[in-house]
Formats: C-alpha cells, sequence, structure tokens
C-alpha cells in the first residue's frame, strides 16, 4: 500500500526544476494526490515528485523543464519525474541561471547555478538577461543574415560568438566589433 507523501514544502512557489521524462510504468500503483484546473496531475513520493501533463515550461510561478526521452515520444501528455532535490529557489532578482549551448544539436538552454554540473565559469544572470542572451543566441543558431559582413566560415564565427556571450559580460555589439 502506498503511502500519502506531501509534496516538499519548497516545490512548488517559485521555483525552477527540470523533469525526466519516464515511462507509464513508473507510476502504475501510484495515487494520485493533486490534479491541476489546467488538467496536470501529481503523485508524490518519498524520492520525489511525477507530473503527468501536456504543458511543460513557464508555470504560474515556476519554470519546470522536461527532459523527454529519445527517440521523441508521438503523445503531447508527458510523464515527469524530479527529485525533490532538483527543485532549486527561483526570483528575478538575484543571478540564478547560466546558459548552455549544445553546438552539435544547435540547441541553447539556461540551468540553474545549484545545478550540480556547474562549474563556474558561464557567467551568472538574472532570468530577464538570461532570456535576453537566450534570444540572441537562437538568432545566431538559425539566422544567416547576421554573418553577411565576415569573411570567416559561419559555423566557427557561430560558435566563436555564442561562447563569447555565455561566458563574457560582452554585449553582442561589442563581440562582434571585436572580431
Amino acid at each position: 500500500m502506498q503511502k500519502n507523501f506531501k509534496p516538499h514544502p519548497n516545490s512548488f512557489k517559485n521555483t525552477f526544476c527540470i523533469f525526466n521524462e519516464v515511462l507509464p510504468n513508473e507510476i502504475e500503483g501510484l495515487k494520485k494526490q493533486f490534479e491541476s484546473k489546467a488538467g496536470s496531475s501529481y503523485y508524490y513520493t518519498e524520492k520525489g515528485m511525477y507530473r503527468v501533463s501536456n504543458h511543460w515550461g513557464r508555470l504560474a510561478n515556476s519554470k519546470w523543464r522536461l527532459v523527454a526521452l529519445e527517440p521523441e515520444t508521438e503523445s503531447k501528455t508527458k510523464i515527469g519525474f524530479a527529485a525533490w532535490t532538483e527543485f532549486h529557489p527561483d526570483n528575478a532578482e538575484e543571478k540564478l541561471y547560466y546558459i548552455e549551448a549544445d553546438y552539435i544539436k544547435n540547441t541553447v538552454n539556461y540551468q540553474h547555478k545549484n545545478n550540480l554540473l556547474y562549474d563556474g565559469r558561464a557567467i551568472l544572470r538574472t532570468s530577464f538577461e538570461t532570456a535576453k542572451r537566450i534570444k540572441q543566441i537562437r538568432n545566431l543558431q538559425q539566422l544567416t543574415s547576421w554573418a553577411k559582413y565576415f569573411d570567416e566560415d559561419i559555423s566557427d564565427l557561430r560558435k566563436q560568438i555564442i561562447t563569447e556571450l555565455i561566458y563574457t559580460e560582452k554585449t553582442l555589439d561589442e563581440i562582434k566589433r571585436e572580431i
């Protein structure tokens, strides 16, 4: 018989968390303990929380992201699990976030400074500053018009600029002028 676990007190309000997608068998036999107005279901265990939802990202006053299984499943509804230790504080004032770029997959994302993988090298920024830099990086990744005045190979140039945006306080204009 499943115990009736309560959510960690700091897991819902003003938090950042990365859930990992799991298969439906992970929640078999668990009792749904909460259902949101938007239709998400929550299952609490001693180790963490399962969330069944068709929407991820910004949720009320929290930022919850799902890392999907590979290959991508067809269903829009996904089941994610996060350990209680993976819920980190979020607010607009503190420099809590750093940026990660995957140059092979051509993606960019933000991570919380309390992430165990944070090596202290990438610049920490507020959520607003982080979002602004991510938008610039995504434009660099997806567009080529910005490179028409440069003689270098665009992929090397792209990586150089993105790296500067992640690891320095320089503006995009400053970086471009230095190149």
